[in-house]
């Protein structure tokens, strides 16, 4: 299995960047998926790889969650009074993978990590369907709406810069 997990850890480390967009975020994520894979274990009846990014989702939908619970609290007013929040705008070279994480940033938990499986780690439409307990129908209709997604925000974006 130790074998079989480090051979893993590059693909759940992709996903996990997909599903967060940052790469410390991922690196943490892909830090718990393999900690709590190691700590609970893996099904008899499943497979390392399809429970490895199955466990990825589940903890980052958890986070996720999470995050939102502490967005909404920290913009409450009772608590934001005095408080004097700094931070610096991450600068990327590469404009285009910019435009295409936050693209990514608008999509739907459930079109990102099927466009994540199917598009980043190459697994084929039933698999992603056994991942991610859904009909395989589902994941078509979900991937068409991911991609519809990102390509009217990357083109619609882009043009409006252009006639500004």
């Amino acid at each position: 299995m130790k074998k079989e997990l480090v051979r893993l850890i590059p693909m759940i480390r992709r996903f996990a960047y997909s599903l967060t967009g940052n790469q410390a975020d991922a690196d943490d994520l892909l830090q718990n998926t393999v900690e709590r894979v190691l700590s609970k274990g893996v099904p008899e009846d499943i497979l390392l790889e399809k429970w490895m990014f199955k466990v990825c989702r589940n903890l980052w939908i958890d986070e996720y969650r999470s995050r939102k619970v502490r967005q909404n609290a920290a913009h409450a007013p009772e608590l934001t009074e005095h408080q004097i929040v700094e931070g610096e705008k991450a600068q990327t070279n590469q404009v285009s993978l910019e435009e295409l994480n936050q693209a990514m940033d608008i999509l739907p938990d459930d079109q990102r990590s099927i466009l994540s499986l199917v598009a980043l780690q190459g697994l084929s439409y039933k698999e992603v369907a056994e991942i991610l307990s859904v009909p395989i129908g589902t994941v078509m209709s979900r991937l068409a709406r991911a991609r519809a997604s990102l390509h009217k925000f990357i083109y619609f974006d882009s043009a409006q810069e252009k006639c500004s």
